[in-house]
């Protein structure tokens, strides 16, 4: 019987609350609008189309208080701006909790700093053997290129054309040692990053291993 008293409460509580939005008929309650227009404030009781976009306060017309407020309408490039900046948030909030991921992987991984420093020492040391057998390739592809391309001059300072064999492996052996020397540069790039992995890795670990409850 009590919960059926406070059921009944609880909803003239609700009836009573709910006609504060509405006027005495039932229908909404009259708003009034304030907006800027021409550099000057204007109100009414109706919002004309062109003030459709514009900022406003609406205010209610029995009480005389601001109940809301809308910002103006976005142009075309600021709704293009917004979108940008709202996937580049996404991105960056996916990118922070891959990373969050890898840190915890890492944790998980490596049950000593040391053990940490053995992994990366051993990605270095890969680094550093690919760097110079791409520095080896790199040269003996020079040394075949530079004997064709004297091949070549050869036959030309006999006046004899140059055949388009040796005119086809020239282009090819010089685009390959072009490739082969982006490859280098990017193969250098990694390795002079390894260190600074390293210490970033370690920073990482050994801040996550601190916050680990049980740790003194």
């Amino acid at each position: 019987m009590k919960a059926l008293h406070t059921l009944i409460a609880g909803a003239i509580v609700f009836a009573l609350a709910a006609p504060l939005a509405f006027a005495q008929d039932g229908k909404p309650a009259k708003k009034l609008y304030c907006w800027n227009e021409g550099g000057r404030k204007v109100c009414g009781d109706a919002l004309p189309a062109h003030a459709v976009d514009s900022a406003r306060t609406e205010i209610s017309a029995k009480s005389g208080l601001a109940t809301g407020q809308v910002d103006r309408a976005l142009t075309p490039e600021e709704r293009v701006a917004a979108q940008q900046a709202e996937r580049a948030a996404r991105s960056a909030a996916m990118a922070e909790e891959a990373r969050k991921r890898r840190d915890h992987a890492m944790a998980e991984s490596y049950a000593t700093e040391q053990d940490l420093r053995n992994s990366f020492q051993e990605r270095i040391v890969l680094l550093d053997e690919t760097v110079k057998a791409s520095q080896l390739g790199i040269e003996g592809r020079r040394q075949t290129l530079l004997s064709l391309l004297r091949k070549a001059g050869e036959a030309e300072l006999s006046s004899k054309p140059v055949g388009k064999v040796l005119a086809d492996n020239i282009r090819n052996q010089h685009d390959e040692l072009l490739h082969q020397q982006a490859t280098l540069k990017q193969q250098q790039l990694e390795r002079s990053t390894a260190d600074q992995d390293l210490a970033s890795a370690l920073e990482r670990y050994n801040t996550i291993k601190a916050a680990k409850p049980g740790r003194g």
